[in-house]
């Protein structure tokens, strides 16, 4: 299975490890990391997380209150958005094709 990261999660992304770096030395590394083994889960199991709608799914993150949004589209996965679970729910609604 495929991925990609729309521009808008991939930006979040790179706020949230510099947010977390500036609160403490080293956490957005581990940010990083915890982003990039939930992105490893989702792609051995993309049909095993919670179903937002009939293609959009939603992994937690085991160590950080951020969960990512995807959808699945034929054998790929795209990261819609990588979410603080405290901000607006639907914010990401905009980003679908």
């Amino acid at each position: 299975m495929n991925f990609s990261i729309h521009p808008e999660a991939e930006s979040e992304f790179y706020e949230a490890v510099s947010y977390l770096n500036e609160q403490a030395e080293g956490l957005g590394t581990d940010f990083a990391i915890e982003v990039f083994s939930t992105i490893s889960r989702i792609l051995n199991h993309p049909y095993a997380w919670q179903p937002l709608t009939e293609q959009i799914r939603r992994c937690l993150c085991k160590r950080f209150p951020y969960g990512l949004i995807y959808e699945i589209i034929d054998d790929d996965v795209n990261i819609l958005a990588i979410m603080h679970l405290s901000r607006e729910p639907d914010y990401w609604k905009t980003r679908l094709a």
